[in-house]
């Protein structure tokens, strides 16, 4: 059996048909769900990529990749992610992975799906091969594509103390302008990241920017500003 039918099979097991609307509807998919909550999918995946090998980084690209386009229902999108992230295949989180991830952001386009492979995936990309990635995160911050846009904002959050912050307010820039919410929470949300080890600073450039709204309670909302 293929790992693709396994993925398939394993969520049909643990499905529960009578939340898959409610699930749809919280989140605004127009692809439908199976009603597999996170818990159990997660549990199931583990077993099937266990048993399901792949030999390598080709292969395991053709995989996500495959279980991404062919998904029919979301929470195969969601196995596609955690194949991506699995730990048997950490050493195959190289650069030639970055076109695999931008297919998935451009085409995933919400936040469910895209955060994780910012925050994660092109984040954990960006620490290892700042060289080349730095460059093109400044590349998807001018990007038309809203969701590259928000990766190159998020794919710091999880950095802390090592966030280059010149990086950080060059990927903000752009879109400071723009009003769409989820621009708008991006900015917000990665400026709340680094809050949490450089507050002062985060409430400096919020009031050298002239930061509203949306962005400026989610970048302060942890910080007691005077």
């Amino acid at each position: 059996m293929s790992l693709g039918k396994a993925v398939r099979l394993a969520l049909q097991e643990v499905a529960e048909p009578g939340k898959a609307e409610t699930m749809r509807a919280y989140m605004k998919s127009e692809m439908p769900f199976l009603g597999v909550k996170a818990v159990p999918r997660r549990s199931v995946l583990r077993v099937v990529f266990s048993e399901h090998r792949l030999e390598s980084a080709p292969e395991w690209r053709r995989a996500v990749l495959s279980l991404w386009r062919e998904a029919e229902y979301r929470e195969e999108r969601y196995a596609a992610i955690e194949l991506s992230g699995h730990r048997l295949y950490r050493d195959y989180q190289t650069l030639y992975t970055v076109p695999m991830y931008e297919e998935m952001i451009v085409t995933g386009a919400w936040w469910d799906l895209v955060d994780e492979l910012a925050t994660h995936r092109i984040g954990h990309l960006l620490a290892t091969y700042p060289e080349s990635m730095r460059p093109m995160m400044l590349e998807w911050a001018h990007d038309a594509d809203l969701w590259k846009r928000r990766t190159a904002i998020l794919c710091q959050n999880r950095f802390k103390e090592r966030t280059d912050t010149a990086l950080l307010y060059a990927c903000i820039e752009p879109s400071l302008s723009d009003n769409e919410f989820f621009a708008r929470k991006a900015i917000g949300w990665a400026l709340r990241e680094y809050a949490k080890v450089n507050p002062a600073e985060v409430v400096r450039y919020v009031r050298a920017k002239g930061l509203t709204g949306l962005s400026k309670r989610e970048a302060l909302r942890n910080v007691p500003v005077t």
